[in-house]
């Protein structure tokens, strides 16, 4: 069967305050603790899969057999909001934030909008969503003039009532002002906020549209596509990378229109990533501080979950994360700066936990990984670590073999090539290259171990190790002593060490095991 990934990105599950979340203007913030004191609350699922076991979630249940691999993750872009944490999740950190405008947009920015549409602007102020069109509706219908607003993100937002401005027509406003919001004024997304109702109960309609930014670089989306991928794009996925890396897409307007596109992919024949977001968390409850709103959606969709895991191949992975956090109790109404979950889970996965690591990028690079993309982005694939023991060690060899191909070998003509597993996930491969002095000769491990400890990995977890004459891999190649003493300085006795005796074969022992009694220094120095 096909390879398929199902990334879902409960949008503004934060798992709680980041390090740096003083800087983002935040403070006392954690969405899921938060909404876990909500009788709203029951979860199962999500508690089953080892959401519990997670770093800093101590107040939730833990099961004694978790089903998922557990990671929490810290944001390395400048920012918390969707579309910088999407980017990143699809593998491109952004150093540098969107601009923002807290005291609204300048003057010139308002006279190009409002020449390109021929219609007047109204509030131009940080405002809330459901605040603005109460208090600037009537105007808006009274004199024609369109509701332009902005939030603590990187947004252009522009309301209008259904029946003075139909929603193609807003769509149109929102291409112009894309166009021009650019260069210092490129912000993250131009948002149509389309409303109806009477003065004094106006209610906005699902006919939302985000008009994003394009990515500044290659993403996995792009990656996916170009290697002949399917990247099946759920909710707003397509709005959020401006189309860029889709070969289809489903939009929704909430929820349950997204899970129902989800468990149709399930059941349909592809090979690739289908990215789903559920926006429901952020867009009705983060934002408008609705804390059993916000439990009893999340309890929606572990309720559903089951029946789309029972759906799942043998070969698919389900993945699970957020894009930032939007506590609903905290002092704002703005997203917050927290640490996000990753769940990984099917049949090829380890259920181990992670600990906490710094990049939603990895999760690019790990889902690349497993559908055999090159594409790694700006993040380090996990899939080393997640994969069950037996796919560890074929990945391990092959990369061994690969390394190999590059054996500078010209006075023994034996080749050999090493691969070494770090415990950050990150496989570091090495082989040997002679010299005509004999003594300058390095050996295929010591160049894999010297090019993990000078970019700062300091634990291995496995070594693989092939040789052979010329282009045959024959016989076993144990690292010799010099070899065994390096690695003794930076591995566990226990670390496997898998010698390699052809192409599909190995045999396994430990560094214990090649070098019973090596040398080190007293324990009390």
């Amino acid at each position: 069967m096909a390879k398929r990934v199902f990334l879902f990105v409960l949008d503004s599950l934060g798992v709680g305050e980041a390090p740096d979340a003083a800087a983002f203007g935040d403070h006392d913030c954690h969405t899921l603790k938060r909404i876990a004191g909500s009788p709203a609350f029951h979860l199962n699922a999500l508690l089953q899969l080892g959401l519990g076991h997670m770093d800093g979630q101590d107040y939730l249940p833990r099961t004694a057999a978790p089903q998922a691999a557990v990671c929490r993750l810290a944001e390395r872009s400048a920012g918390k909001d969707t579309t910088i944490g999407h980017w990143e999740i699809a593998g491109v950190v952004s150093p540098s934030p969107l601009p923002t405008y807290p005291e609204g947009f300048p003057a010139d920015v308002l006279q190009a909008f409002s020449a390109a549409t021929g219609r007047g602007v109204l509030c131009n102020k940080p405002y809330s969503g459901t605040d603005v069109i109460r208090d600037y509706g009537q105007e808006h219908l009274q004199t024609g003039k369109l509701i332009v607003y902005t939030s603590a993100d990187s947004v252009f937002q522009i309301a209008a009532h259904e029946e003075l401005v139909p929603p193609e027509q807003l769509y149109e406003y929102c291409r112009a002002a894309r166009a021009i919001l650019t260069g210092p004024h490129a912000v993250g997304r131009v948002i149509a906020r389309p409303f109806v109702g009477k003065p004094g109960a106006f209610t906005r309609t699902a006919n939302r549209r985000d008009f994003s930014l394009q990515p500044p670089r290659t993403t996995l989306l792009d990656a996916l596509q170009q290697a002949g991928k399917t990247v099946y794009a759920v909710g707003k996925i397509s709005d959020v990378f401006a189309g860029r890396g889709i070969t289809k897409s489903v939009p929704t307007h909430g929820n349950a229109e997204g899970m129902a596109a989800a468990m149709d992919a399930v059941k349909t024949d592809f090979e690739g990533l289908c990215f789903i977001n559920l926006v429901d968390f952020d867009m009705l409850y983060g934002h408008r501080q609705d804390v059993d709103g916000y439990a009893a959606a999340l309890t929606a969709f572990d309720r559903w979950l089951p029946g789309f895991m029972a759906q799942m191949g043998p070969e698919d992975l389900l993945m699970i994360t957020a894009d930032h956090g939007c506590d609903p109790g905290d002092s704002h109404t703005d997203h917050s700066r927290e640490y996000t979950p990753l769940l990984v889970y099917g049949a090829p996965v380890e259920p181990v936990n992670l600990g906490t690591r710094s990049g939603f990028c990895h999760i690019a690079a790990t889902v690349a990984d497993y559908l055999d993309c090159d594409y790694r982005g700006d993040g380090q694939s996990l899939w080393p670590l997640l994969c069950r023991p037996a796919e560890t060690r074929r990945l391990l060899c092959r990369a061994a073999l690969n390394a190999r191909r590059n054996a500078y070998a010209p006075y023994s003509g034996y080749r050999v090539g090493a691969a070494l597993l770090g415990q950050s996930g990150r496989i570091y491969t090495g082989c040997n290259i002679e010299n005509a002095a004999f003594s300058p000769t390095v050996c295929a491990e010591r160049t894999a171990l010297f090019k993990a400890v000078s970019e700062g990995e300091r634990a291995f977890a496995m070594l693989a190790v092939c040789g052979g004459k010329e282009d045959a891999v024959q016989g076993l190649f144990p690292p010799c002593g010099v070899c065994r003493q390096a690695l003794c300085e930076f591995c566990a006795p226990a670390m496997p060490v898998l010698l390699i005796t052809g192409p599909d074969s190995f045999e396994e022992h430990t560094l214990g095991d090649l070098l019973p009694l090596s040398f080190s220094l007293p324990t009390d120095r």
